[in-house]
């Protein structure tokens, strides 16, 4: 017989198991849940701006990301920042629906006449573009777009440092399209997923070599990066490909930078610790 057994005879029958007090997790959820912000939508963290292109003179609209709107949640080792609710890397290239010429925003406007000669000559004359349909670029949409960027790099005979950031660039998307395909697939094909991961490793062993080759042929800053911002770059993937020897003497050259800000020696130490375990490990599994 429970405490307010009776109430029946009350006409309360329906409250005779109510519970006295409200169990704290339940009601502490239920307060969360009303004052939860909603979630972010990637349509809302972009927009449609206008270009004109200096291939073709046509104008279109590109989806751009509203970076002012963006909630940066961090940033990977390689440089990669990351968004809430967008992956930035997939509204980083800007192409032409006419021609067909595409390249990173940075670069799109820089091209010489001779360069929009080979555009037109090589790729403009047989290109086929597909025409986006929704109101977001979807990842499959957006490789097209970089694939379009870096061979129109090697058509126009772009800078080493050029074709390497846009390698580094599509390295970001491939991770960001992994990342999703296991987040939305609870057990995600695992031959797909080791494609995937080739193709990231190929892009940043590309854009390793790039940006090696630019360093000692080109002017700073290189793809708006200054020295010590490349180098620490340059550091993180000759890690990545064990280039241990490069990477640790690019980091030291940080450390003992005059002109690095504390905040990039802090990440030069902890990376150079990393290394020099992974150095340690290297040479006891050879040993």
């Amino acid at each position: 017989m429970g405490i307010l057994s009776g109430l029946k005879s009350l006409g309360l029958g329906n409250l005779e198991d109510v519970s006295l007090f409200e169990e704290p997790k339940k009601k502490e959820a239920e307060k969360q849940e009303q004052v939860a912000a909603p979630k972010v939508q990637e349509k809302d963290l972009i927009y449609d701006r206008s270009f004109v292109c200096p291939v073709c003179d046509s104008s279109f609209t590109s989806k751009v990301m509203k970076s002012n709107k963006a909630k940066l949640l961090g940033t990977d080792a390689d440089l990669r920042a990351r968004y809430e609710g967008i992956d930035a890397a997939k509204y980083e290239v800007v192409m032409c629906p006419v021609c067909g010429y595409a390249a990173l925003m940075r670069y799109f406007t820089g091209i010489t006449s001779s360069q929009a000669k080979l555009v037109r000559e090589k790729i403009s004359q047989t290109v086929r573009i597909p025409p986006s349909q929704g109101e977001t670029y979807t990842y499959e949409e957006a490789i097209q777009r970089y694939k379009l960027a870096l061979v129109g790099s090697v058509v126009k005979r772009a800078k080493p440092s050029e074709k390497a950031y846009i390698c580094l660039k599509y390295a970001w998307l491939t991770r960001g399209y992994l990342e999703s395909l296991k987040e939305q697939e609870a057990k995600a094909d695992e031959k797909r997923v080791a494609e995937w991961e080739t193709q990231e490793n190929e892009l940043l062993a590309n854009a390793y070599k790039g940006f090696t080759e630019a360093r000692q042929t080109e002017m700073f800053p290189l793809c708006g990066m200054n020295e010590v911002t490349v180098d620490y770059l340059l550091a993180v993937l000759a890690a990545r490909f064990q280039d241990y020897d490069m990477s640790v003497r690019l980091l030291s050259s940080i450390i003992t930078s005059r002109t690095a800000n504390s905040r990039i020696k802090d990440k030069a130490r902890d990376m150079k610790d990393q290394v020099m375990l992974d150095m340690k490990k290297k040479q006891q599994q050879q040993g």
